[in-house]
């Protein structure tokens, strides 16, 4: 640049382009191309490049590629096998070079251009993306729902097992609740949960959970072209804001309901922050975007999935390849499921018979052990065998209870009350207790009296008693306990839990056990 100057000032104080030249020791071209130029211009084609050996070929290069447009971008054309055929099929003779920048130019011109756009307050576009959790100790797979204001860019981001109907229903149930309104509008893609089918003049044919959702909020659901994800692009940058933000390093909760707490701080958090060419925070635009958003209806839609079913030989319904237990009493009888995101809850007429926790598995089994007590009262062989008790997971007083139990039937085969098996006996005081845990403290109570009988044979029910007290044992179940003749030296033989909300535990003064006959009382 400064040479520039020193031979344009010299020629213009009266030194001929000649003398300068040699003056500058430069050529007499560089000098007349100072002085045409103030400053340097640059290299400049002026004229079109030339390759002879290769432009006898470029039509059948631009065949190639134009063919890669139909096929899967991981299978198209590199610059490596374009010059490889051309050498094998074609007799090329040139080099590796000259077709790898003809290739570059290539892409280059297919590139496509966009149009910068602007988003007037109240709508919103939503997406769904993919990210590696450990939930409850187990590394899986989250898909995250998210939704975006392109006005204000609040966002709003859920996490889900698996990218279901349910879940985009649950998704935009959460996210009108946590902007409190309902969008004008709301862009998506053409996921199958969403649109059951596109038509020939491109209208949509929507889902029916979807069909019935819009009903409910009724906003305008709007859908860019197919395989076009920058059609809401907004979305599509909260999805990789989300990941990289939200999610790094690998998050690690309890349970979903955690993470989604987490998940929603940060959303609430990021509406402080002020966006590159924005004077506002998001929180402050996002003012804009409410004020144009309608108001929500009077109760949330209840996002799940509907079908109906027939309950099996096993007492099982299918929902989704998986298979959930109902009552036996119900079995070969016609029912309706509701899936939830969380949940699966089965019905019969206007009653609901079951309610499981969600498996996104496939193919297994999801039992309730109470269902199956009923029926293995009457088929007792099946005990040691039931897949459904398999992995109940008891406290280890009921292990203790029926080993002590069949201990006595061993001594004595009579049945323990009133014609009962101890399978029996258990089952039905587990199927006829509304609330369990206080089935569990009394029996812990049991064990703990009849230890106390065992040891102190001369105290009476009311020291034992008092000694359970003193225990911390059941201090909130109102029990009356009946001494078995048979069974003093090992537990109480019956325990009746009365009401665990009652007065407190004092030992019914009107119970005694019997002196030379077995009780009539049952359990």
């Amino acid at each position: 640049m400064d040479l520039y100057r020193k031979v344009r000032l010299a020629c213009a104080e009266g030194m001929s382009q000649r003398e300068a030249a040699r003056h500058f020791n430069i050529s007499r071209d560089s000098v007349a191309k100072m002085m045409a130029f103030s400053v340097p211009p640059g290299y400049r084609r002026t004229a079109p490049v030339k390759r002879p050996k290769l432009d006898a070929f470029t039509g059948i290069i631009d065949g190639w590629l134009e063919g890669d447009r139909e096929v899967h971008r991981k299978q198209r054309h590199t610059a490596k096998r374009v010059f490889e055929r051309l050498r094998d099929e074609h007799g090329f003779t040139g080099g590796y070079t000259i077709v790898k920048d003809y290739m570059r130019q290539s892409e280059r011109r297919g590139r496509e251009i966009f149009v910068p756009l602007a988003h007037p307050p109240g709508h919103a576009q939503a997406d769904f993306g993919e990210a590696v959790v450990v939930i409850g100790g187990v590394e899986q797979k989250a898909h995250f729902f998210v939704m975006d204001l392109p006005h204000s860019d609040a966002c709003f981001v859920r996490a889900y097992p698996a990218a279901t109907a349910e879940a985009w229903v649950d998704g935009h149930v959460h996210a009108f609740a946590f902007f409190g309104k309902a969008p004008v509008s709301v862009l998506y893609n053409n996921d199958r949960c969403l649109v059951a089918k596109i038509l020939p003049d491109g209208t949509r044919q929507r889902a029916t959970l979807f069909s019935g959702f819009l009903s409910h909020y009724l906003f305008r659901d709007r859908y860019g072209r197919p395989g076009k994800g920058n059609d809401k692009g907004n979305a599509e940058g909260l999805v990789g804001y989300s990941r990289r933000n939200f999610m790094v390093p690998i998050p690690r909760f309890a349970t979903w309901d955690a993470f989604n707490t987490y998940l929603e701080e940060q959303c609430h958090r990021r509406q402080a922050d002020v966006l590159r060419g924005q004077s506002e925070t998001i929180g402050e635009r996002l003012t804009r975007d409410l004020a144009a958003m309608a108001d929500l209806p009077a109760a949330p839609f209840d996002a799940c999935d509907q079908t109906t079913g027939r309950v099996s030989s096993q007492a099982l319904v299918r929902y989704k390849t998986n298979d959930y237990s109902v009552p036996v009493a119900y079995g070969h009888r016609d029912v309706w499921v509701r899936g939830y995101v969380d949940a699966v809850v089965i019905g019969c007429g206007g009653e609901i018979i079951a309610r499981h926790p969600r498996c996104y598995d496939r193919e297994d089994m999801v039992f309730d052990p109470v269902h199956y007590l009923p029926l293995i009262e009457r088929k007792i062989n099946a005990l040691d065998q039931a897949a459904p008790l398999s992995e109940w997971d008891l406290p280890p007083e009921f292990a203790t209870l029926r080993r002590l139990m069949e201990a006595r039937m061993i001594r004595s085969p009579r049945p323990l009350h009133n014609g009962r098996q101890p399978q029996k006996w258990l089952g039905q005081r587990f199927c006829r207790s509304d609330n369990r845990t206080s089935l569990y403290i009394a029996i812990e109570a049991t064990l703990f009296l009849g230890k106390e009988r065992a040891t102190s044979p001369n105290a009476g029910p009311n020291q034992r008693f008092a000694q359970c007290r003193k225990e911390n044992i059941g201090p909130h179940a109102q029990c009356a306990v009946v001494l078995d003749r048979h069974l003093c030296r090992i537990f109480p033989a019956v325990v009746r839990v009365v009401d665990p909300t009652a007065r407190p535990l004092v030992l019914s003064a009107t119970v005694k056990a019997p002196e030379n006959s077995e009780t009539e009382e049952g359990p």
